[in-house]
């Protein structure tokens, strides 16, 4: 899906939410926002890690977006521009400040794939790729709000959008913005979610 019709079409399915908390969140998505899927998921290492246990739970800001290391679209110019935002948060990254990066082709993408990804990028600390089964991946990613109303357009890779999913599971504050807005801005949209 393209980045618009990515945040309509999140937005038709009741997951986007502006940057608001508590029983106002959950009043707009229809169900709370914490109610994550806890699957197993393998990272860009090898690790094993519970979606939700390992990822989601606690006082940090987290970035989520989608790609697939094979991608030649929009995932390059998502990454790059969001290595500029990773740069700019500096020591933060990895202590209060996560990023997450689910692939859509989980079939595809093992650890050893998105590992290769990670050094053509250079991403450092603080920023982890995940797979895992296709039906967990969609369920995870259906939650976050990266999908299309549209099965056909939903199951075109082609289509996947530019957007990320930026959030806070303590305090319950979840916003989704394009990946492609400037560096500085996202940047300070997700430290606040750290404070």
């Amino acid at each position: 899906m393209n980045a618009r019709r990515g945040f309509i079409a999140a937005g038709i399915g009741g997951a986007v939410l502006p940057a608001i908390s508590g029983s106002s969140a959950r009043a707009a998505a229809g169900a709370r926002v914490d109610d994550f899927p806890n699957p197993l998921l393998l990272t860009h290492e090898g690790q094993r890690v519970r979606f939700y246990d390992d990822v989601v739970k606690g006082n940090k800001a987290l970035l989520f977006n989608m790609m697939y290391a094979s991608c030649r679209n929009i995932c390059p110019p998502n990454t790059a521009n969001l290595l500029q935002m990773h740069r700019l948060l500096g020591d933060r990254m990895g202590k209060d400040i996560h990023f997450y990066s689910l692939t859509l082709q989980p079939e595809i993408d093992r650890p050893r794939d998105l590992q290769a990804y990670v050094r053509r990028f250079r991403i450092g600390a603080g920023w982890t790729f995940l797979t895992g089964t296709r039906r967990d991946i969609d369920e995870i990613r259906r939650k976050l709000g990266f999908f299309d109303p549209d099965p056909a357009v939903d199951a075109d890779l082609a289509q996947h959008g530019g957007m990320v999913r930026i959030g806070n599971q303590a305090l319950d504050r979840w916003s989704m913005m394009p990946s492609l807005m400037p560096p500085a801005r996202l940047a300070r949209t997700v430290a606040d979610l750290a404070r």
